[in-house]
């Protein structure tokens, strides 16, 4: 937390940097275009009139950018669930209108007029954006995803078969790691199409385990519950008392579907895989047992 806090300072101080030499460059400009500096010379005063624009869009910007944080943050300041993807969605919305404002001061260095320009392409411009679609909508969720309220980076989330903690949201997808520490990258548009189960809004201690057993293996519930809890006990320190809970949530014509859930003590992913780990390898002992028994009997 020190080390990302540290982060966090150092590119507010490259921001405030950054804003500091735009406003001063653009007042240099300003200046110049006051002593009719570029008399005579038509390309360098269609370059510095294009990079003006350029710089009063963007100052302007993250003017803009800087107090809907500042406002975001003083409101939420006792609030323990800060998004931080609002604050993600609010950079990635001002570099979108940055790159708006640098293609405009570039036709305008060229001496291209902006209008007339976008009025000649319509129809190109309609073909590019039939051919980018889905990125743009999946740019477009993504967005939408970033100022949502129901999800923020850091939550611990399922999005189909992946399962995982939320480390960024870009405008192309979204990147959860797993108990495995592999970073899934998930297409916004899946994500914003998808139940999403956040288990951050509910109980993020919660472990849920599904597995299945051969139908034929599967009769003798109450010993495979018996052992399953046997195994919960050695890990006592680390399971909620009273939360084990074995369903049987699906039966087809060859397995039976179980689903077993319980709240441990922490949020130690390490401690998490280790218990997944033994309560795997006893469901498999149970049904290596169970098919032994069966051979027996015949």
């Amino acid at each position: 937390m020190a080390q990302e806090s540290h982060t966090t300072k150092r590119m507010a101080i490259r921001d405030r940097l950054v804003f500091a030499l735009k406003v001063l460059l653009w007042l240099v400009i300003g200046y110049s275009f006051a002593k009719d500096f570029y008399q005579g010379n038509l390309w360098l005063s269609q370059f510095a009139y294009g990079l003006n624009i350029f710089l009063t869009g963007s100052i302007l910007i993250s003017i803009a950018r800087f107090t809907f944080i500042a406002l975001y943050r003083r409101r939420n300041k006792r609030n323990d669930r800060v998004r931080g993807n609002y604050v993600v969605g609010i950079n990635r919305f001002a570099t979108i209108l940055n790159v708006v404002f640098i293609v405009l001061g570039l036709m305008l260095s060229f001496g291209i007029n902006p209008k007339e320009f976008l009025t000649s392409i319509t129809i190109v411009a309609m073909a590019i954006a039939l051919l980018f679609k889905d990125y743009i909508t999946n740019m477009i969720s993504g967005l939408l995803l970033m100022f949502s309220d129901q999800l923020t980076i850091g939550d611990h989330i399922k999005i189909g078969e992946h399962q995982g903690k939320i480390t960024d949201i870009t405008l192309a997808n979204i990147m959860v790691k797993n108990e495995d520490d592999d970073v899934v990258l998930i297409p916004n548009n899946t994500a914003f199409t998808t139940n999403i189960i956040n288990q951050s809004l509910q109980n993020s201690k919660k472990l849920s385990m599904d597995f299945e057993l051969p139908l034929v293996h599967a009769y003798d519930q109450p010993e495979l519950e018996r052992r399953l809890v046997s195994v919960l006990q050695k890990h006592k320190g680390n399971i909620v008392e009273g939360t084990f809970q074995l369903k049987v949530v699906g039966v087809d014509r060859q397995s039976v579907h179980y689903k077993l859930q319980f709240v441990t003590t922490t949020k130690d992913n390490t401690r998490r895989k280790r218990i997944r780990n033994d309560l795997f390898q006893d469901v498999i002992s149970y049904d290596a047992g169970q098919a032994a028994k069966a051979n027996m009997q015949r």
